[in-house]
């Protein structure tokens, strides 16, 4: 079991959030080691194109980091909002009812939460 639980949140669709966001991820497992640390990241309101398989310059990044045991959610209600269904994701994406609901769990279970 990891020492480390933390959750990320993106809630902003500009490819400067995403960098940033994706970077400080790779920049914790590069910190304290891949198998020292459990990590999601949970993407709502607009911050759901971030994950969408096209367009997405962060794709490659994003397989890596799944590679990586980094695990990426995304809130069903913001794609409803958008217009946007499960196949407009990336492959590592799953989809949860809601991404509040998921940061709450995630909190209430002692994740450190991080939203740069």
């Amino acid at each position: 079991m990891a020492t480390y639980r933390v959750v990320f949140h993106i809630d902003e669709g500009t490819i400067a959030r995403a960098n940033m966001v994706l970077h400080n991820i790779q920049n914790l497992i590069d910190d304290l080691g891949q198998d020292e640390v459990e990590v999601a990241l949970v993407a709502n309101g607009e911050g759901v194109k971030a994950l969408l398989r096209s367009p997405n310059v962060h794709k490659r990044q994003i397989n890596k980091l799944a590679e990586q045991g980094v695990r990426f959610l995304a809130c069903e209600n913001s794609m409803r909002f958008l217009g946007l269904g499960v196949e407009h994701m990336l492959e590592p994406v799953r989809v949860v009812p809601a991404g509040v609901s998921e940061l709450t769990k995630k909190q209430a279970e002692v994740w450190a939460y991080i939203r740069p």
